[in-house]
């Protein structure tokens, strides 16, 4: 009988571990975002780096304390020691944690200073946060537009307007107009807001800042490949803010120089049409 009952849960024990399989395969989707850029990677190496520190330290502590709790049980018949002050004991285990928080402050802080550190940068873009879109501008290219919550997102948002978001590729991820930019090159990124504080957000560039009235905060990042990587607004910000996405389309240079000429020449005919329609 009692043979049976150990079958039984060895069986039982197998079935759970198979259909955990499929859950277990996607424990990497429960990790933060490698991203395409190197500051991405040196934040992910970062964190990985102080995830395995606590891991072996856990195991360490963990491990210690379940020994003691088990191997001096007073079931065992262990008296309680007497434990007398000591010196050098004090010292070790104020040194061990000191000398582990430096070890993990010194990378930490090279990051740190890695993403702020705009110079040399090759290009310049201004964001700015609005209820609730986005504004982008290229510094000294002339070049300016808002991006908004694209209108199939907005319409199926809406209640009673009969067009359903699973009918709606990219549901409240896509906008009107895309931030382009070129491959390969550093860009400096001026991030402000012009009502109340949002945050500018792209978990594939390895960062976020937030966008504060009347401040502005400096970053840069240097995409690897190109693609369509979006984010959004990570700062409760108002009614909309589940509302204001950000896409980013990155391309070779030579085509994003088509890009800026043609944006150049659509902001010289929108200029016109205004001036004609003010008389």
């Amino acid at each position: 009988m009692r043979i049976g009952k150990q079958c039984q849960k060895s069986v039982l024990a197998l079935a759970l571990l198979f259909m955990a399989g499929p859950a277990l395969a996607d424990l990497s989707l429960l990790n933060m975002t490698q991203g395409v850029t190197d500051m991405s990677n040196q934040v992910y190496g970062l964190h990985m780096t102080i995830f395995w520190i606590t891991v072996v330290i856990g195991v360490l502590v963990f491990g210690a304390m379940f020994y003691s709790i088990i191997r001096h049980r007073k079931s065992r018949g262990v008296k309680p020691a007497k434990f007398h002050h000591s010196t050098a004991v004090e010292i070790v285990w104020t040194i061990i944690p000191l000398a582990i928080l430096v070890g993990m402050a010194i990378p930490a802080t090279r990051v740190l200073i890695d993403i702020n550190d705009t110079t040399g940068s090759e290009m310049t873009v201004k964001v700015t946060g609005y209820q609730w879109f986005w504004g982008y501008e290229y510094i000294d290219e002339d070049v300016q537009f808002l991006s908004r919550l694209d209108v199939e997102s907005d319409r199926a948002r809406q209640l009673g307007s009969g067009v359903s978001p699973a009918s709606v590729p990219y549901y409240l991820e896509n906008v009107d107009n895309r931030l382009v930019l070129p491959v390969d090159t550093r860009i400096r990124f001026q991030i402000t807001a012009a009502d109340v504080i949002h945050s500018w957000w792209v978990p594939d560039f390895g960062w976020k800042r937030d966008a504060i009235p009347g401040f502005v905060n400096e970053t840069w990042t240097q995409i690897d490949e190109p693609g369509i990587y979006r984010g959004r607004c990570a700062e409760l910000c108002g009614r909309d803010h589940g509302f204001m996405p950000i896409v980013i389309e990155a391309v070779e240079k030579d085509e994003f120089e088509t890009w800026l000429m043609a944006q150049r020449e659509g902001s010289s005919a929108d200029e016109a049409s205004d001036a004609v329609a003010s008389r």
